[in-house]
């Protein structure tokens, strides 16, 4: 099985995990009349729908490199995350508002040991889904993956809060509480929604992923090499792209340039990446003297 099919695989047992979740959460939340508890599940709703957007994703990027797409359509991956960061926003932005209009009508939740269960039952799920699909996104080398698990991590955190409240709202603490929390629950959403912006934006802005020095050393680790320079790299940890100038010996045959050439991109593939793509562009050492 390729890693495309592994990725959909975790992404649709996340899918349903999430979604079960979900609907658990809202449909409590509305039932006990509890505005931390509904925004928790709206987003855990969100969690799904990012599953959604990142199986187009991994569709679209999993597809071979082409006349116009000599690079592949990885990239596709990213731009799945940053629909994902932007969605998150927008969610947000809503129970913000849904809390302000909470403190002007208030409302007490109605808490019972049946949705404190439930809740607490939706906690271990979402405990589930952060963890195995970041051990999977880590193992398959996928942004979309570890990007998406960042997201569903802070469902972990925010459902904690909620329960807290209820827990809170149940022995007697004012229920303005419910709404605070909810907006608390809204900069855990936004700070989720950065960190995937910080993620996936890197790849696509051609960020360098490679410390130049660490390739500078192992560059100049053959005795042949006498300069190394213009060391740039870009693209992701399972679609890597570097490329650099080395200088050599004015005299050095084409046959044994080529040689050289070929054993500095296998030591790099070996010793940083094995997927990644080496150009390697030869000067005469004569010009620096």
């Amino acid at each position: 099985m390729n890693e495309s099919k592994k990725i959909k695989m975790v992404l649709w047992t996340v899918l349903f995990a999430n979604i079960a979740a979900a609907l658990i959460k809202i449909a409590v939340g509305q039932m006990i009349k509890s505005a931390s508890m509904t925004a928790d599940g709206f987003h855990s709703f969100t969690d799904g729908t990012s599953n959604i957007v990142g199986l187009i994703g991994i569709h679209l990027a999993a597809k071979p490199r082409d006349e116009d797409h000599p690079y592949g359509h990885k990239k596709f991956e990213n731009l799945a995350g940053l629909f994902i960061s932007g969605m998150l926003g927008v969610i947000s932005f809503k129970i913000v508002m849904e809390a302000f209009l909470r403190f002007k009508t208030a409302v007490t939740p109605s808490i019972s040991v049946e949705s404190l269960i439930l809740l607490v039952f939706t906690l271990i799920v979402n405990i589930f889904v952060a963890v195995y699909e970041y051990k999977q996104g880590k193992s398959l080398k996928s942004t979309i993956l570890i990007s998406d698990s960042m997201h569903t991590r802070s469902d972990i955190f925010i459902s904690i809060g909620v329960l807290l409240t209820l827990i809170c709202i149940h022995l007697g603490v004012p229920s303005i509480i419910d709404p605070v929390v909810s907006i608390i629950v809204s900069g855990f959403i936004m700070h989720a929604a950065y960190e995937i912006f910080q993620t996936t934006c890197g790849p696509l802005l051609d960020q360098a992923i490679i410390d130049p020095n660490e390739v500078k050393d192992i560059v100049l680790s053959f005795d042949e090499v006498k300069d190394v320079h213009e060391i740039r790299s870009r693209g992701r940890e399972d679609d890597m792209y570097i490329d650099l100038h080395i200088c050599i010996d004015p005299n050095t045959s084409f046959l044994k340039s080529h040689e050289l050439t070929d054993a500095i991109e296998k030591k790099l593939k070996h010793k940083i990446n094995e997927n990644m793509e080496v150009i390697i562009r030869t000067e005469p050492f004569n010009n620096f003297l």
